[in-house]
């Protein structure tokens, strides 16, 4: 007997079985399914993952064919063009999907679903990848919020019903049996050159390892989530950022898991908001994304289109390796190459360095951290990004410039950080190890440092620099 018409499963940001609704109602059809991965590198154009995420979705993909007993069918090409071609091949009933928010994808899945539709096949479109669906959170007037906290707390706590129920993973579900016809290797996702071997060693991609990261956080590191989340020397993050982007757990279950640890244990309740809050602002991201499109290139205030960025490749190529010359920037820097990730707060330090201090483009950072972060998102990206510049929504005041002697004195007071990611400077004392420029020869000497040699002098004097930012933000206002 023939086999059964096949339901197409279409995975992208949703790598994993649990709490899938595409995956769910495709099971739910009773019609063996046909999981499918798509590379789609022509579609994405310059958003096309970099390097540090290409490695992260290998190691995920991998591990969710083995979840699927070697059942998941790659494709590399043009999606609009792959999906209605396999749906015709194998006869198939019809595609779910769950929905991602990225402009090139809306364009790309109204035209699948659009051919799919005009052939006679059925189409499923889910959300699986946010609590709330962007064009369902607006003020009372319908337009979209350009402010985090409204956003949060009136429009995702108070304005509407609470995110939805988990799913069970579906049981007893049949894989449709098909040839395959491209292999992981043919994807092409690992570099030639091995430079990923610390993120192999520290990251575990996949849904299992995204359960893992989960339950360790809740275990160890909720408990003093809000004051510990802007110490980057201690474990008080959750690190689910990569897993969330790719869809290895969804936000629902890391909001109920949360919720559910918080309403047991009182006495972490504020740690516990202020983690959800973090889930907000994804959400948040992901909002103007929908209603500002052009948001990864295009400053939201048209203001800054006048801002007289420098062009300074030296300076940006010394920030890009950690070579400033301040000690948190560079930790942040290096952690980052080597690791695909960076804490939130030094995030924020070597940004406000980059576009203030150094006074270059938001979009050097935006494109550098697209190549080497392993959480690269498109709407977390840009939206932060155009925060820290300034020119965004709801965007830190451009006069507030992060000091990173002081940001790193406060939050990394022991210079454990610092040490762990600067080997050079390990070995000096704590009063010098954020300002070794200012220690005393015998001191730096007693540390085998020698400045301009073992550890660059600062590129760039902060004074000046935070003069030179201001003076160039003042010129916006004068300059009509």
């Amino acid at each position: 007997m023939a086999e059964s018409r096949p339901f197409i499963v279409w995975f992208r940001q949703d790598l994993r079985l649990d709490d899938n609704p595409a995956l769910n109602a495709a099971a739910g059809s009773g019609a063996p399914l046909l999981a499918v991965y798509i590379l789609d590198d022509e579609s994405a154009g310059e958003w096309a993952m970099g390097a540090a995420s290409r490695w992260w979705l290998h190691e995920s993909l991998k591990a969710l064919d083995e979840d699927l007993h070697g059942g998941l069918q790659l494709f590399r090409g043009k999606a609009t063009e792959i999906i209605p071609s396999l749906t015709k091949r194998v006869n198939a009933i019809g595609v779910c999907w769950n929905r991602c928010y990225e402009p090139w994808r809306i364009t790309q899945d109204k035209k699948i679903e659009s051919e799919l539709q005009a052939n006679g096949h059925q189409v499923q479109t889910f959300n699986g990848a946010l609590l709330f669906e962007p064009n369902t959170i607006t003020k009372s007037d319908g337009t979209p919020y350009k402010v985090f906290t409204p956003f949060y707390r009136k429009g995702c706590l108070i304005g509407g019903p609470p995110p939805r129920e988990l799913l069970d993973k579906p049981s007893n579900f049949q894989l449709f049996n098909m040839t395959k016809e491209t292999t992981l290797a043919d994807l092409g996702l690992l570099p030639r050159v091995n430079w990923y071997n610390e993120m192999a060693e520290i990251w575990s991609p996949g849904e299992k390892g995204a359960q893992r990261r989960l339950q360790r956080f809740l275990d160890t590191g909720i408990q003093n989530y809000k004051s510990g989340r802007n110490r980057p020397d201690q474990p008080f993050v959750s690190r689910l950022s990569p897993h969330l982007h790719f869809g290895e757990i969804s936000p629902h279950q890391v909001w109920y898991a949360a919720k559910m640890l918080g309403a047991g244990d009182p006495s972490i309740a504020d740690d516990v908001d202020h983690f959800l809050s973090e889930l907000g602002w994804r959400e948040f991201s992901n909002n103007l994304l929908y209603y500002w499109p052009e948001l990864p290139r295009e400053n939201i205030q048209s203001k800054f289109d006048r801002f007289p960025w420098r062009n300074d490749k030296e300076a940006l190529t010394s920030w890009q390796q950690g070579r400033t010359g301040y000690p948190i920037v560079d930790a942040g820097m290096r952690e980052l190459w080597r690791t695909g990730y960076m804490h939130n707060r030094v995030r924020m330090i070597v940004g406000s360095f980059l576009v203030k201090n150094l006074l270059l483009h938001w979009h050097h950072g935006e494109e550098w951290f697209w190549d080497t972060l392993v959480d690269a998102d498109l709407a977390n990206n840009s939206a932060s990004w155009q925060w820290v510049a300034g020119c965004g929504a709801d965007a830190a005041p451009y006069f507030r410039i992060f000091n990173p002697i002081t940001q790193a004195k406060k939050f990394d007071p022991d210079g454990a950080y610092v040490r762990q990611y600067v080997p050079e400077l390990a070995d000096l004392p704590v009063e010098s190890i954020h300002t070794p420029w200012c220690a005393p020869t015998d001191i730096l000497r007693g540390a085998g440092v020698r400045l301009g040699n073992d550890y660059p002098t600062p590129i760039v004097d902060l004074k000046e620099s935070r003069e030179r930012a201001l003076a160039a933000f003042k010129s916006l206002s004068s300059n009509n």
